[in-house]
This record gives structure tokens, sequence and C-alpha cells, in this order.
């Protein structure tokens, strides 16, 4: 009697002992290291700033880098999600290693949130990109501003030189789009590899049709060099650049040959110039100086854009977890539906408004119209 009644005390007293909350683990690949660290350096970064803790849920982050190489993106997506049953994974960094991902994020049913400038990871979308969200501008939003401009500066031809991968792919075919609705002529249309060390055949191609004006597509670092190497060779025309330039690198290396280009970016690069009642605007200083505060520098935009992944999972993992427990599938298919549902939440690099349609959610509060003045970022006015 004495030790049954003993064994009944024990187990009551364990039913009454909370229960332990799972945490909640979330991967991010970043490339951090190879052709394009200039990109994955600030993501990396940006995990010590992110939400740790939602509710009473512990957040983990595991991180990963890929070191710029789409087949090890491959590798380390697959250990996150069979070994080490993360609930969601932010990354890759480059978007050809985002796009070689997709699959397994929709075969595992962990939702994505890509960190990449190519649309072509949300859009068209398909079921397996159901799982994919973006916290990028999607292509077509940043080229509607520069071909608005383009056009109050009247330029009629245009010469493209874009990256050969999804990034610069996806730009020519919105370009050639936009474009042509708005009377412009594409009159060179070039393409380079992003480690190339010269683009000065493709360089030469578009003097030979003297454009208006010409628009580099590329990512990071590598959206440089076609434009000095215009400048070497005695371009005078309007130099336009994609958000891919966004990057305080950009001025560094190309220096007084990128002075007067026009590109249009998230507001973190004119943040102090841009009215306080931009609901972006305080959630990105903050980033700002939490940033300068622990690493003695400037953020890039790219890594707003991990952060703001971070920011659209702290909203939707209490969602996700009125219907099932992280670490579970249900878990995963809830925090997909949470993160569709998000409505009118500030980021760092604008407004997300999600749809079953949208995984990238912006509007015309995630861009402005930026110009290099003086060596310095500037809003063009």
């Amino acid at each position: 009697m004495r030790f049954m009644k003993a064994v009944s005390t024990l187990m009551l007293s364990a039913l009454c002992v909370p229960l332990a909350h799972a945490e909640v683990k979330i991967g991010v690949i970043t490339s951090s290291t190879g052709p394009i660290a200039l990109v994955g350096i600030p993501q990396k970064n940006s995990i010590a700033l992110m939400p740790k803790k939602v509710g009473d849920q512990n957040i983990t982050y595991i991180s990963l880098d890929d070191g710029s190489d789409p087949t090890a993106s491959v590798k380390a997506f697959k250990k996150l999600i069979d070994e080490e049953k993360v609930d969601a994974i932010i990354g890759p960094s480059g978007s050809p290693n985002a796009m070689g991902v997709i699959q397994f994020a929709a075969e595992s049913g962990t939702p994505m949130l890509a960190p990449v400038g190519t649309a072509a990871v949300v859009l068209p979308m398909t079921e397996q990109k159901r799982w994919v969200f973006k916290t990028t501008q999607n292509d077509d939003l940043i080229a509607d501003a520069i071909v608005a401009q383009m056009i109050t500066s009247g330029v009629k031809t245009l010469g493209f030189i874009g990256t050969a991968d999804p990034y610069g792919e996806n730009w020519a075919k919105v370009m050639a789009e936009l474009a042509g609705k708005n009377g412009i002529k594409i009159v060179a249309n070039e393409r380079f590899q992003r480690q190339d060390t010269s683009v000065t055949g493709q360089s030469l191609k578009i003097l030979m049709t003297k454009p208006d004006a010409v628009l580099v597509a590329a990512p990071g670092s590598s959206s440089v060099m076609p434009q000095t190497t215009l400048a070497d060779q005695g371009y005078k025309g309007q130099m336009y650049q994609t958000h891919g330039a966004a990057l305080d690198p950009f001025l560094k290396l190309g220096g007084k040959k990128v002075e007067g280009t026009i590109l249009a970016a998230s507001l973190m690069l004119v943040v102090d110039e841009v009215p306080d009642s931009h609901p972006s605007k305080a959630i990105a200083k903050s980033y700002i100086e939490a940033y300068r505060k622990l690493y003695n520098e400037t953020p890039a935009t790219f890594g707003a854009n991990v952060y703001d992944a971070g920011l659209l999972l702290e909203q939707a993992i209490p969602v996700a977890e009125q219907t099932a427990k992280p670490g579970t599938p249900e878990f995963r298919a809830a925090l997909r539906d949470a993160l569709e549902q998000t409505r009118e939440l500030a980021g760092t690099q604008g407004v997300y408004n999600m749809t079953a349609e949208d995984h990238s959610g912006f509007d015309e509060r995630g861009r402005e119209l930026i110009s290099v003045k003086d060596g310095k970022w500037a809003l063009l006015k």
C-alpha cells in the first residue's frame, strides 16, 4: 500500500509540473565567404540582432555558410531539414542558390524566407513556391521606379548588362516588358558571370550602340565592374543600377566612376532623409544603430533582409503555435499559413502585406529613388 501510494504521489507530482515549451529552431544559410560574401556577411551578422524569444518560446538559430556555392547550399539546406529538424529556414544568400533549394523546402514542408533579389523564387506562384517567402523588393517594383525616372529624363535607348543567372535574367525579362511599354528601345543586351574579372567585350558592344543610358543588373560587388569598365571606355550617358548595388562597398569600389548613378532601393540607404512619418523609418534606424553598436560599421540592406525575416517569423510563430507545437509538420504548415496572412508589418525594407499570390508583399513604401552624390547615397529629388 505504501509503495502504491508513493507511486501515485510521484505520478501526480509529475502531472503538476508545467510542461516545458519546445524551442523554435530556425536555420540560416548565408554566403559569408566566397564571391558574394559582401551580401552574406551582413546577413550572417544580423542573426545576433534577431528575436531570441517570442512569448514563452525560445528561438534558436542554426547558422551555416555555403561559401557562395549553390551545391553547398543544397547540402546545408538538407542538413537543416534532416538533421536539425528546423521549423523554418532563412536563406540562402544568392539567387541561384535559393532557386536550387525550393524543391526541398516544398518536399519537406518547411517555410523558406529568401533574402534574395530575383522575383523568380516566388513568381510565378507554383505549388512548390507556396513554401517560399521573399524579404526583398520584387524586380518589377524597383524597375517601375527606374523606368519612370528614365521617362522623365528623356531616355529613348537603353543598354542592359546583367549577370548570367536568375537575378540578371529576370531583370532582363522585366525591363524588356517595361521598356517596350514605355517607348524605350533596348539596343544592347549583355550578360556576364559574377566571378568574371573582365567585361571589356560586353561593354564595347554596348558602347557601339550609343545608348542614352545603361542599366546594370547585378548583386553585390559584381555590380561595380560593368560600370567602371564603361567609364574607363569613355561612356558619358546616365548609369542606372538595381537594388542589388545598394551597399556602401559599391561606393568605395566604384569611387568617382559611379558618381551620379541612379537606383531604386529601400529607405535604409537614405534613412535620415525620408520623412519621420514613413512606417519603416523607426525600425530601420533601430536596426542600423544596433548593428553599428555591435560591429562598428553600417549594415548593408542585404543584412536587413535577414533581419526582416526574423520580424516576420516573430509575428507568425505565436499564430502557428495555436495550431501545433514546434518541431512538428503541423507547426511548419501553420507557420507557412501565418506568414501568408502577414498584414501591414513594418520592416526595415518597407511594409509587408502577404497574400496567397504575393509572397513578397511590398508596395511603393518599399522603395526610394536614390543617386550617388559626392560619393554618398542621396535621396533623388
